[in-house]
């Protein structure tokens, strides 16, 4: 545990609040969006009653609530939103912040002072987890609260910094936190331990595992051969872990060109495992259904960045439906790929402009797949091997310029799509949008 020196602390308690917001949604129809990439992580929103398409060029909002800077995506459970942001001025700081799902307001919000030693200083990255009334928030310096999701309390706390001699990747520490059986588990590439697992009631160290460099990749829950296996992408390998122990089931070393640059999320469908890399490409591991081992299927790597025939993809996750993958390369082109081999299907560039690492979020929902790209725009879509149908777009929020001012700013956070709404950020407001049917 850490002592938290010159801890500027505000909790502001609206009971009323998180009881509106709670009666506000029908249980029978909704679904919350608790964690990175939606309940699984796979970027799947199942909701149904949801519009097919948009009846403006710009979406109506239902509320819309001015927050400070950050890469760091939304989450929604249980009537609250949650957030992390950053304010530089007149000292550094990061805060966790607590919404009312219905109506915006402010239900609580917790501050400390962090200075930034990285690069792209807009804000945190990593996006609050909410499970069984604990969240836990990761900031981009390595601290690390578990609160009470309802009020703020802080239950626990570490400077993962101070505590593990972080080797801080350039663009700090990005990775969502990964509930599992008890356990949390986070990429912290401290130079005795990658990743480390703590128990969420104490918050003390379960365990540790592998001693490589960080990258950015959010943690993965997997079934594999009948058990349960967190799946790491750090800046030098991918491996299997156990979710109690921190045991390596297995693990495929990938250690980068030039620097450890993992973003994207890896990518499960059926028994294979897809992972993609700015300067590096992308690969696709075969799971053995029968045992705790891999083998690696193929990898598609460049020539450079702008020369590529796969998916380099920089931040975005990329979609798997069917026999095909779907993502956005280097330069924001969205691409199809066939995982018998890898071979590019198709290419296309109208959902995205074209740009270093322009990037685009995908969520499934029903036959359709929403895109939310970097100009903020929402996008209803079906993607096949026969190409990108764009069935309609509209504007949700307008980029900012803290994240990538050269090119007058960009949306770079994912959205949350909870209980027929979507939730999206930039650098200057959190936005809640009705994504549902008229009736």
């Amino acid at each position: 545990m850490f002592l938290q020196v010159t801890v500027m602390q505000t909790i502001r308690f609206s009971f009323a609040l998180v009881l509106l917001g709670a009666l506000s949604v029908s249980p029978a129809a909704s679904e919350d969006w608790p964690q990175w990439r939606g309940p699984t992580r796979d970027g799947v929103w199942h909701e149904t009653g949801i519009i097919s398409n948009f009846d403006s060029d710009e979406i109506p909002l239902k509320w819309r609530v001015p927050v400070g800077s950050g890469y760091s995506a939304p989450t929604v459970a249980d009537g609250l939103v949650f957030l992390t942001d950053r304010i530089s001025e007149p000292v550094q700081i990061e805060r966790v912040l607590c919404f009312s799902e219905e109506t915006g307001e402010t239900v609580w919000e917790y501050t400390y002072e962090c200075e930034y030693k990285i690069g792209y200083t807009a804000g945190p990255r990593a996006a609050v987890t909410v499970i069984d009334g604990k969240a836990y928030a990761l900031g981009a310096m390595g601290h690390f609260h578990c609160f009470d999701a309802k009020t703020g309390k802080v239950l626990w706390q570490h400077d993962l910094n101070t505590e593990y001699d972080i080797q801080m990747p350039i663009w700090g520490i990005a990775g969502s936190p990964l509930v599992v059986e008890g356990i949390v588990v986070v990429q912290l590439g401290g130079k005795t331990a990658t990743i480390a697992g703590f128990d969420i009631e104490t918050g003390k160290e379960r365990w540790t595992a592998l001693r490589e460099r960080a990258c950015y990749a959010s943690p993965l829950l997997i079934e594999q051969a009948g058990k349960q296996v967190v799946v790491v992408w750090t800046g030098d390998s991918v491996a299997g872990l156990a979710p109690l122990s921190g045991e390596v089931y297995w693990q495929h070393l990938w250690p980068p060109s030039r620097m450890p640059i993992g973003v994207a999320t890896p990518v499960k469908s059926g028994n294979q495992l897809f992972l993609t890399s700015f300067y590096d490409g992308c690969m696709l591991i075969d799971l053995d259904p029968d045992k705790l081992a891999i083998r690696k299927r193929w990898q598609k790597t460049g020539e450079d960045e702008i020369h590529t025939e796969g998916i380099h993809s920089i931040i975005s996750t990329p979609i798997i439906l069917g026999s095909h993958v779907y993502g956005v390369d280097s330069y924001g082109e969205l691409r199809c790929l066939d995982l018998k081999d890898g071979s590019r299907v198709w290419e296309d560039q109208t959902a995205t402009p074209r740009a270093r690492w322009s990037t685009i979020h995908f969520v499934k929902n029903g036959k359709n797949v929403w895109m939310f790209n970097e100009r903020g725009e929402l996008i209803i879509s079906q993607l096949s091997p026969q190409g990108l149908t764009e069935i309609s777009r509209a504007k949700l929020i307008d980029p900012t310029a803290d994240q990538l001012r050269r090119r007058n700013g960009v949306c770079w956070s994912h959205p949350a799509y909870a209980n027929k709404h979507v939730f999206a950020r930039s650098d200057k407001y959190l936005v809640c949008a009705s994504l549902a049917v008229k009736k």
